[in-house]
């Protein structure tokens, strides 16, 4: 059973933009930080945005002033407005959700729920 759904995912062009949706089938999500990770072949996955239950947000570095994230609580998804796109922005695009205890919201180690992945792939 598939908890964390993404879509959304595709090929673009360096400059445009596009939105990843995560889509929870889990108890008590709006109580849930809830994350995007990025992985590229060969390499782990690093974190890019999360959101916690009370909506405060936190970027990585590479990706403020272009990505966003967001959250609906009542259709229970998480999403990832990505703009500005940029060749090095290709990856696969994880959901996850953090455990309760843990609390370093940059760490994978954090997220006990993850979803299949979206690929996003952008073209210079």
């Amino acid at each position: 059973q598939v908890l964390l759904r993404e879509s959304g995912g595709g090929l673009v062009q360096a400059g445009d933009s596009l939105r990843l949706s995560c889509a929870a089938s889990i108890r008590a999500f709006s109580s849930r930080t809830m994350a995007w990770f990025a992985q590229v072949p060969g390499n782990e996955r690093e974190f890019v945005a999360a959101i916690s239950s009370d909506g405060s947000t936190f970027l990585a570095g590479s990706v403020k002033g272009r990505f966003t994230i967001s959250r609906d609580n009542a259709v229970n998804t998480v999403y990832l407005h990505m703009n500005s796109l940029k060749s090095e922005d290709t990856a696969l695009y994880y959901c996850a959700a953090k455990k309760y205890t843990a609390h370093d919201v940059y760490a994978a180690s954090s997220y006990d729920l993850w979803g299949l992945g979206a690929q996003v792939t952008v073209s210079s």
